[in-house]
């Protein structure tokens, strides 16, 4: 019994393999159809998105920067410096500044914190539509949280050592990637149907067919008409041409 059903489950995947690759030029049709239309909707339809970078230093009361201490006491801080940075009086406190037609939720979703491995410097990160509008964000939100920590906190406010550039490339979409997961997303699901197409169709077209379905053996086999029909027309015809031949 287990051989059978191994013997069916080997059919079945041959049947899948052979389907697919019968419709393999559909496959590719459709893939292609659907990597286009990803393509022509991430370009016409998605907005393009921008991201500008600030850098903060953490310092500590210490004045050397070479104490082991005082760089594990910086990075600890920059911790806290990351939730403050994106509490809600700064974004609302930015968001006065520039004027801006958000709430702080708005706001707060579209930073970003980094804080490379034992440094104690921190990357605050703005993304937005517009590239000046982003860096003017991160410009203020850097120049305001570094007065609220120092505030808040009673400590040395972080230093600013690198303001942000106005970004000219933009961040996402990627048109590439995107086209990719159109073209993927094409293939699987034409396939998917194929497969399942192959697997519902449970219709008998051979002998075979009849002892894997029904479980019963078969005794004889009736040729179909049409191929009996053109095989005597073609042994008629040969017989003939064999006749013509040996008078001649």
């Amino acid at each position: 019994m287990e051989n059978m059903r191994d013997d069916e489950k080997e059919i079945d995947l041959r049947e899948i393999f052979y389907a697919l690759k019968k419709k393999v030029l559909l496959l590719i049709v459709v893939g292609l159809l659907f990597g286009c239309l990803s393509c022509a909707y991430t370009k016409f339809f998605v907005t393009p998105m921008y991201t500008s970078t600030s850098s903060m230093l953490v310092l500590t009361k210490e004045t050397t920067l070479s104490s082991l201490a005082d760089l594990q006491m910086g990075s600890q801080l920059t911790k806290d410096y990351t939730v403050l940075t994106t509490s809600r009086d700064v974004l609302n406190q930015v968001i006065e500044n520039l004027d801006l037609n958000m709430n702080y939720r708005q706001l707060r979703a579209s930073i970003s914190m980094d804080n490379p491995t034992d440094t104690r410097i921190l990357n605050i990160s703005v993304t937005n539509s517009n590239p000046e509008l982003a860096k003017e964000i991160v410009d203020e939100l850097a120049s305001v949280a570094s007065a609220y920590i120092g505030d808040k906190m009673e400590v040395i406010p972080p230093k600013i050592i690198e303001k942000a550039e106005l970004p000219t490339v933009k961040t996402s979409p990627s048109l590439a990637k995107n086209t990719m997961l159109g073209l993927l997303l094409g293939l699987i699901l034409s396939a998917g149907i194929v497969v399942v197409i192959t697997v519902m169709n449970d219709s008998i077209k051979t002998e075979d067919d009849i002892e894997k379905y029904l479980g019963i053996s078969t005794l004889a086999v009736v040729p179909d008409r049409k191929d009996y029909i053109g095989s005597k027309k073609k042994k008629h015809k040969k017989k003939r041409k064999n006749g013509k031949g040996g008078r001649e």
